[in-house]
């Protein structure tokens, strides 16, 4: 198993929020958080430390995944964020700063196959697994763990 990562979700609907936690969960990982905007994120207490951040774009509150992006890289800039998404085509090319994309729908598998290779990178860059096909990653993070190696 992969060493366990702090996730942080962010996401404003419900049954997927849930989903994603018992998923995140199930495959090993600590859930330090489950907020639906940017004014939650925002209003997390200074203890929670994410190592990966699962950001959908449309947010409640008028917020949307690329302000959340950002203030996550502000905040904790080790950390990475990952967007979860039907609107893939809207992600721009550098990704506003994010690290990857898992589209929606996504399998169970396709998501425990990303947090797999995604621990990998923050403890042991670079991954020793394949990237899995359910993960888009940006050139960013591509560079960052080639550097690793």
């Amino acid at each position: 198993m992969a060493t366990p990562m702090d996730v942080l979700i962010v996401e404003d609907e419900m049954i997927i929020a849930m989903d994603m936690e018992a998923l995140i969960r199930d495959s090993g990982h600590e859930v330090v958080g489950a907020v639906a905007s940017l004014q939650e994120v925002e209003a997390l207490p200074d203890q929670v430390t994410p190592q990966l951040a699962l950001v959908d774009l449309h947010l409640a509150g008028g917020s949307n995944g690329f302000e959340v992006c950002a203030h996550i890289r502000e905040r904790w800039p080790e950390a990475l964020v990952v967007f979860l998404t039907a609107n893939v085509s809207k992600i721009p090319e550098d990704f506003s700063g994010a690290h990857g994309v898992i589209a929606k729908p996504f399998s169970h598998a396709g998501v425990v196959n990303a947090l797999r290779y995604l621990s990998e990178g923050v403890f042991d860059p670079p991954p020793s697994v394949p990237r899995p096909s359910s993960l888009a990653t940006s050139a960013h993070l591509r560079e960052r763990w080639a550097n690793c190696a």
